[in-house]
């Protein structure tokens, strides 16, 4: 029997224009609500800062409000950029986590700070060294969770023993050799960052060390995915999200625009070099036209799950898009 593919939501609460924040951020616990109704296995929020055009935050804040208000999706972070955090203060946040949502906490860590550098140093002034030592503030961090660590000088005891395990998020292949001689399951963004994606996730199965956590290797991707009635239809909802980042690489960010025909202006969008090779593992289409898409994409890449990532213009269109493709990835794990 062939494994069953597990898919899931990364969340970055994405303004749309003439939306609030508290509207998006409402939004996402709805879409959180949705993903558990379809299946989905885990709903992960991101972290930025500096941006008028993305919500999430404080990552573990919002976790709480999307656990507090479901009752079996898994929920993380995708994840805690760690340079921007005391490890202490990340086990104290996803240890009281966990005790109030036993067994559906996850903590994703990432190297990156999630900003700009100036409001990087309004985070943490030490931040680059803290990304230097990404490893060791990890292994700082597990030492918190320990259940032997009531002996330590300093403990979080409201982490200790519980069960929240921790991923290695990465867009590049230093993450991959670092998931592999930890032993944890490994998290890769292609989703934004798909050109080190293969020789990634082949360093992280060939170098794997099995651990507590882990005796094999277990590996996620993030995609892009918009799904609607018909190819033409998702290629207009498809027009905001070019724009989106069309607008982060050209300097000229604005919230979720409206979407638009696909005419030629958006053609030449969609063709700028940067936003092509961003947006390369975007499965757009019918529910047929992404079946076949993820189809070859799983058969490539070998992955474990799927972690998708939604962004278009009017809710009623993510939840449509989030309903459809899990009756994509039910047909793919019967198929």
């Amino acid at each position: 029997m062939k494994n069953q593919i597990k898919y899931s939501i990364l969340e970055i609460a994405a303004i749309s224009d003439g939306t609030s924040f508290k509207e998006t951020l409402n939004n996402s616990l709805k879409l959180a609500k949705a993903a558990e109704k379809n299946h989905y296995t885990r709903f992960w929020f991101a972290e930025h800062h500096n941006t008028d055009t993305v919500a999430s935050n404080a990552t573990s804040v919002l976790v709480g409000y999307v656990a507090n208000n479901t009752e079996t999706i898994r929920v993380g972070s995708g994840g805690v950029m760690l340079p921007n955090h005391s490890p202490l203060i990340v086990a104290e946040q996803f240890g009281t986590l966990a005790q109030l949502y036993p067994n559906r906490i996850d903590l994703g860590l990432g190297r990156a700070t999630g900003t700009d550098t100036p409001t990087a140093l309004a985070i943490r002034s030490d931040f680059m060294q803290s990304a230097r030592s990404f490893p060791e503030e990890i292994s700082k961090i597990q030492h918190y969770f320990d259940a032997q660590n009531k002996s330590s000088n300093v403990r979080v005891a409201i982490a200790e023993g519980m069960e929240v395990p921790i991923y290695i998020l990465g867009s590049s292949t230093d993450s991959a050799h670092l998931a592999a001689s930890k032993g944890f399951p490994y998290a890769f963004g292609s989703h934004f960052a798909p050109t080190h994606l293969q020789t990634a996730l082949a360093i992280y199965k060939q170098e794997f060390q099995s651990s507590e956590v882990l005796n094999q290797p277990y590996t996620i991707a993030g995609v892009n995915v918009i799904i609607a009635e018909t190819d033409a239809e998702a290629q207009i909802l498809f027009t905001s999200l070019i724009k989106m980042f069309y607008g982060i690489f050209t300097g000229a960010s604005k919230p979720l625009q409206p979407p638009v025909e696909m005419d030629f202006g958006m053609r030449q969008m969609l063709q700028h070099p940067t936003v092509q090779q961003t947006l390369k593992y975007s499965f757009v289409g019918s529910k047929a036209t992404v079946k076949a898409g993820i189809q070859s994409f799983l058969e490539d890449t070998q992955v474990d799950e799927l972690m998708v990532s939604t962004n278009v213009f009017g809710f009623e269109n993510r939840v449509k898009s989030v309903e459809l493709f899990a009756e994509v990835m039910v047909e793919i794990n019967n198929s």
